[in-house]
């Protein structure tokens, strides 16, 4: 630990992206000896590629973002804001009345507010969205004159620009914010966050098998019980006490901290089951040759969810003005 600690922030930085990449190349070794048997065309094969595929392209942008600074991480993950909304949009009905609301929601709203988080106003960022963007979008569609189905139209816009755009924002944020002794590490909270997210939902899918099934919304989530939501909590917040030396916390916070991220980000997941459930999709890309979606939006709904809880906790706690 006090080797570490002596390290600069540079070197500590450079060392959590090799052991990031290390897992991943281990991972694929895994991956190729765990599908040798495995048919060219299986679902599992398919599945497991597409999700490893995902895993590299995603620690290849964050490497990409932490490389070149503020403006670089800020311009990527609005890049994959873009391709979120982008997929959500082309599952959900719209009419051509809504074309200008849809206009203003990815060329005006979306680098709104990622220039809003780059530029460190988080007390606009917290605002901007759920407060003058939800009155703008229906105001823009009602100018076009047409009232058919006009609340469920503007909600579905409005709540994918809330997940896709608002959600997705707190990421880069998080890496602009400065704590007392802690400029520069950034980084670490944003992987801080992903390891969280991702352990409770693995936690939470595979405690759903192994205890008796009691699924809350047996309609959206067979698999889905509050025993097995809790357990991913709490998994989630041991391992982000364990991951303490890497946060401006201590480890009681980072436990609590933990916890939240990664129950906020698993009822995410749910939430966005019951999306595709109204969508009548499985998964956002099962419909890749008609809409170009790719199936982004499963792998980042966690994410969505978990970083604007896990930021604003985290900002309220601390007191972080800027």
């Amino acid at each position: 630990m006090n080797t570490l600690r002596s390290l600069t922030v540079d070197q500590q930085v450079g060392l959590l992206f090799v052991i990031l990449f290390g897992l991943l190349l281990l991972a694929s070794l895994a991956v190729a000896y765990a599908l040798r048997r495995e048919s060219d065309a299986s679902d599992r094969r398919l599945r497991l590629l597409r999700d490893l595929r995902a895993l590299w392209i995603g620690g290849v942008v964050f490497w990409l973002a932490w490389m070149s600074g503020p403006v670089g991480a800020t311009l990527a993950f609005g890049l994959f804001s873009f391709l979120a909304l982008r997929e959500f949009i082309t599952l959900v009905r719209t009419r051509r009345a809504d074309h200008r609301s849809l206009l203003l929601a990815f060329f005006i709203v979306l680098p709104a507010q990622f220039i809003i988080a780059g530029g460190r106003h988080f007390d606009l960022l917290t605002v901007f969205i759920p407060v003058y963007v939800f009155l703008a979008i229906p105001v823009t569609s009602a100018l076009a004159g047409d009232p058919e189905r006009f609340l469920e139209r503007n909600a579905k816009i409005q709540w994918g620009i809330m997940v896709c755009v608002y959600g997705m924002s707190h990421v880069p944020a998080l890496l602009l914010l400065e704590f007392r002794n802690y400029q520069g590490r950034g980084a670490f909270l944003v992987f801080f966050l992903v390891i969280v997210a991702a352990v409770a939902q693995l936690t939470q899918e595979g405690m759903s098998r192994w205890l008796r099934r009691r699924p809350v919304a047996r309609h959206i989530d067979r698999s889905f019980s509050m025993r097995a939501w809790i357990a991913g909590a709490l998994v989630a917040g041991l391992v982000g006490g364990l991951l303490y030396w890497i946060t401006p916390f201590k480890p009681g916070q980072s436990l609590v901290m933990g916890a939240i991220a990664g129950g906020a980000g698993t009822l995410g997941e749910f939430v966005m089951k019951a999306l595709k459930r109204d969508a009548g999709v499985r998964w956002w890309g099962n419909t890749a040759s008609v809409t170009g979606a790719v199936g982004l939006l499963d792998r980042v709904a966690p994410l969505c969810f978990a970083a604007p809880v896990f930021f604003h906790s985290v900002r309220w706690y601390f007191g972080l003005n800027a």
